[in-house]
């Protein structure tokens, strides 16, 4: 019955944060928001005392379940591992514990951290990880899936589906993405859970409590007939049946040994902790992890929003714009500083996932890799929304309401002066007529007689707008400039 308890649980976990990526109208962000709150990281990186705490007791409780129910990545690594014992049966044995491994790439992990390559140290990371896979490699399905819904919905006279575009927010992310998911699945198929108990720093952290955990599966001798099905079929190939020993700092608390022993030998129980005692645990079921992997492809989430528009009128094909090269990087409102930014973002790709405008971009810069940057030639910043603050689960972009996020200044407007139509002596108030502080105003150039654009920097908070709304292409004439500390206007 625990077994059964802990798939169903692991699946509804699986889902839900699936869908938690795919989702693009906010609906359920708002009710499962949490999801990605109660991941171990984040959580630290949040400094969120509640959670860290909550999944230290139920680890020294039950051991590594948040391994094999609450993480993403893995439950993923299960649906992987139980495809490949479709493949072969009984193909785990005992393996070796690699802790001088598992320690080294933990302190390399939090070192850097510590240095601020969160880029660098977060390609391991489980969450992050498995969010960039799922914004890449599933959302794009999901999308397809959305049009195609959309399409015979609109010959039915109906608007419950509605089109939108399928577009790679950065080819470095997609290849990044790709090759996780292809070594992790690999990896998986192979071997069970050898990234999550040779790699994963969360693993090794949650391995060294679990072996103080209260109850434990653990082998009774006078019962085991010798049969190795345990062990045979234990993904983290951590049970020794010849010893009777199980590796509780491996072990994911799967419970799959107790239902593959054939004469019950195998028990979780309470006790003390005994290194050489103690018995089974892991083996991949099956059955139900092949409905996890259902439930993620079918339950998607409607995605972005249109793209912005190619043509003028119809007629006119537009020239695409080119990016601005900003000397610093704009960081969404609410992430206060580019240094707190860079300290917490686990660039787990959720806020990209979630913002509507299609603003935020996964950064190329190696200290900052893929955490999140805005771009404003799809969109613009809109002061009403605050999407990213409230779906953030590592506090590095802090929850504000409407009327704070009116209030902080992330950037303020640039002016390219020999770009803009004003000065070829052309009609235009684009900037001004879209900026929603009213901080860009024309005044008259006295030496030309021409009007140019004026920037009242203490009224511009950095939202894009102007430069979004800029008809020249394929450079615009105003840009916005980022501030390494956002401040109040």
């Amino acid at each position: 019955m625990i077994r059964k308890i802990r798939i169903v649980l692991a699946c509804l976990f699986f889902a839900a944060i699936t869908l938690l990526f795919l989702d693009f109208t906010g609906t359920l962000h708002a009710y499962l928001g949490w999801l990605a709150k109660v991941q171990f990281l984040p959580a630290v990186l949040a400094l969120n005392v509640g959670v860290v705490l909550a999944l230290v007791v139920l680890t020294l409780l039950l051991g590594r379940v948040y391994c094999s129910v609450i993480c993403p990545m893995g439950v993923m690594q299960d649906c992987f591992s139980w495809l490949g014992g479709k493949t072969r049966k009984n193909r785990f044995h005992y393996a070796k514990n690699h802790w001088v491994l598992r320690v080294v790439v933990l302190v390399l992990f939090v070192l850097l951290m510590v240095l601020g390559l969160n880029g660098i140290a977060i390609l391991i990371a489980p969450y992050s990880a498995y969010g960039r896979i799922a914004t890449n490699l599933f959302q794009p399905v999901y999308i397809w899936l959305n049009n195609l819904c959309a399409y015979f919905a609109e010959r039915a006279d109906s608007y419950a589906f509605y089109s939108v575009d399928v577009w790679v927010k950065s080819g470095l992310l997609l290849a990044i993405a790709a090759v996780t998911f292809v070594v992790i699945g690999f990896l998986s198929f192979r071997w069970g859970r050898l990234w999550c108990n040779t790699i994963c720093p969360v693993g090794t952290v949650l391995g060294f409590l679990s072996k103080f955990s209260l109850l434990k599966p653990r082998i009774d001798q006078s019962k085991c007939i010798g049969c190795k099905k345990c062990e045979k079929n234990c993904k983290s190939m951590c049970i020794d049946i010849d010893s009777h020993r199980v590796d509780y700092s491996r072990c994911v608390s799967c419970m799959d040994c107790i239902d593959n022993c054939p004469v019950k030998a195998i028990r979780l129980t309470a006790g003390k902790s005994q290194p050489v005692q103690a018995p089974a645990e892991q083996k991949v079921d099956s059955s139900r992890r092949k409905f996890v992997v259902t439930t993620a492809a079918v339950g998607g989430g409607m995605l972005l929003q249109a793209q912005e528009t190619k043509v003028d009128g119809g007629l006119a094909v537009l020239e695409d714009k080119q990016l601005p090269e900003r000397k610093i990087a704009l960081k969404p409102f609410g992430a206060v500083s580019l240094k707190h930014f860079a300290n917490h973002c686990t660039a787990c790709q959720l806020c990209v996932s979630a913002c509507p405008q299609h603003v935020l971009r996964p950064s190329q810069n190696l200290t900052t890799l893929m955490q999140p940057e805005m771009q404003f030639d799809r969109g613009f910043c809109s002061p009403d929304c605050t999407r990213c603050s409230e779906v953030c689960p590592a506090g590095a972009i802090k929850k504000i309401d409407t009327a704070q996020k009116s209030a902080i200044s992330i950037g303020h407007a640039v002016t390219v002066p020999q770009n803009c139509l004003l000065a070829q002596g052309e009609t235009c108030n684009a900037c001004s007529r879209h900026c929603p502080t009213a901080a860009i105003s024309l005044v008259t150039d006295s030496a030309t007689g021409h009007s140019r654009v004026a920037v009242n920097e203490s009224r511009c908070i950095g939202c894009g707008a102007c430069e979004h709304y800029c008809p020249v292409r394929p450079f615009s004439a105003i840009y916005v400039e980022g501030r390494e500390v956002h401040t109040e206007v």
